[in-house]
């Protein structure tokens, strides 16, 4: 007889503490790539920031040029107490052109499992063509999208509920 298949553990409220060394070697970029910062703040259902969250970030066309990354192409950070994270992403040559800078993995106090979400480049001529967007109801692919507010920086909020929810995907 085979065991059924059961919903994940509630992340936290440990996780924070736990994984603050791996964020400290994941955080920041040796690499030959062009770099970008994504940078913003994770809200709850209420508005309020969450200050205890770890973010992945994976990068779908990480190549050899991130030589100092155990795991080229992942990234994770840990929210501050402002709510605050902030990832340095290289971009290798054929990236974006419709295609997510980054998939995004969050892990909050209060979910029974993690939530999968993408972070897409305001200023990529070509998400009007993105697959994945396309696949996105039109009023809601803004919030997969970070504004541009200076040369490689951009700004990207996560709304874990409410009217301005982040769109998660289901993987399964």
């Amino acid at each position: 007889m085979s065991t059924p298949i059961t919903t994940s553990q509630t992340v936290g409220p440990f996780s924070h503490e736990a994984w603050r060394w791996a964020s400290e070697l994941t955080t920041t970029v040796n690499s030959t790539a062009p770099t970008i910062v994504v940078s913003g703040v994770i809200y709850d259902g209420d508005g309020a920031p969450i200050n205890d969250a770890q973010l992945e970030a994976w990068l779908p066309d990480a190549d050899g040029s991130e030589s100092a990354h155990a795991m080229p192409g992942f990234r994770r950070c840990a929210s501050d107490e402002a709510g605050g994270f902030r990832f340095e992403l290289s971009l290798s040559s054929g990236a974006l052109g419709g295609r997510p800078a980054a998939f995004i993995t969050v892990f909050a106090r209060g979910l029974g499992k993690h939530q999968f979400s993408a972070v897409f480049l305001g200023d990529d001529g070509a998400l009007n063509d993105s697959a994945i967007l396309n696949q996105v109801p039109a009023q809601r692919r803004a919030t997969l999208i970070a504004a541009k507010t200076a040369d490689g920086q951009y700004h990207w909020d996560i709304q874990m509920q409410g009217e301005h929810e982040t769109v998660f995907f289901d993987y399964t």
